[in-house]
C-alpha cells in the first residue's frame, strides 16, 4: 500500500492534516513531517527523510508540501533515496491533496494513482454529461444525518473509484466528481437532502447500485 508523507512548516499542521487524511484511510501510513527541531516554523531534512524510510511499505511513497521550500526539502529527500523511483513529490493541493491521496491508497491504487488523485483533488464537472453518454442516473435521499461529510464522502469515493466508470454527484446547482472526497463534502448536502447520482462506462450500473447501498446503510453510521 502507498504511504504518504506530509511536508509543512508547522509541526501542528502536518500532524492535524495526518489526522484528518487518516481518518479517511485507516490502513495507510500517513506520516507528518513539519517544522524545524526546535519547534519554530521550517522544514527539517532530516525528519523528512525519517518519515519517508517510516511511510515506505514496498509499494511507494507520495510526498505533498505546502510551501515552495517544502518541496524542496522533500525533493531532496526523494533524491538521497538508494532508488528515487520508489517516491514521488506532487503539486497539488496540500489538504485536498493529501485526502484524495489518502483515499486513493486506502483503495489499493499504485503510485502513478494516488500521484494523479492528489492533482486532480477538488475537481468538479462544470458541465452535466449529455444525454448520449450517460450510463445511469437516480436520485437518492441522504439517510445519514450528518450526509456527506468527511467519513461518508471519503467511503462514496473509495466505493467508485474501484470501478471503470465516471461518476458525478449533484446537488442542487452543484456538481463534484464522485471519486473526489473534497469535492463531494463541497456539495454541502446534509441528512434528508437529496442528490443525484449519474455515471458513464463501462461499470456505470454497477457505481449506481453500489450507491444505493451505501444510502441504504446510511454510509455506516
Amino acid at each position: 500500500m502507498i504511504g504518504l508523507v506530509l511536508v509543512s512548516h508547522s509541526a501542528r499542521l502536518a500532524e492535524g492534516l495526518a489526522e484528518l487524511a487518516g481518518q479517511m484511510a485507516p490502513d495507510v501510513r500517513i506520516l507528518p513531517a513539519g517544522g524545524l527541531a526546535d519547534g519554530t516554523l521550517g522544514t527539517d531534512f532530516d525528519a523528512v527523510s525519517s518519515a519517508l524510510d517510516r511511510a515506505e511499505t514496498g509499494d511507494g511513497v507520495v510526498l505533498l508540501y505546502d510551501l515552495g521550500s517544502a518541496k524542496m526539502t522533500a525533493e531532496l529527500a526523494v533524491e538521497m533515496l538508494g532508488d528515487p523511483s520508489r517516491a514521488v513529490v506532487v503539486d497539488a493541493p496540500f489538504v485536498e491533496g493529501a485526502v484524495a491521496a489518502a483515499v486513493a491508497a486506502q483503495g489499493g491504487d499504485d503510485l502513478d494513482a494516488v500521484s494523479r488523485a492528489a492533482v486532480s483533488a477538488g475537481a468538479v464537472h462544470e458541465e452535466e454529461p449529455s444525454d448520449e453518454v450517460r450510463g445511469a442516473e437516480t436520485d437518492f435521499v441522504l439517510t445519514n444525518e450528518a450526509g456527506l461529510h468527511a467519513r461518508p464522502a471519503a467511503l462514496l469515493a473509495r466505493t467508485v473509484a474501484e470501478l471503470d466508470a465516471e461518476v458525478t454527484v449533484r446537488f442542487g446547482e452543484k456538481l463534484a466528481n464522485g471519486a473526489s472526497v473534497l469535492a463531494l463534502m463541497g456539495l454541502g448536502a446534509h441528512g434528508g437532502d437529496t442528490v443525484s447520482v449519474s455515471a458513464t462506462g463501462p461499470d456505470a450500473a454497477e457505481a449506481v447500485r453500489r450507491v444505493d447501498d451505501l444510502v441504504a446503510r446510511g454510509f455506516d453510521e
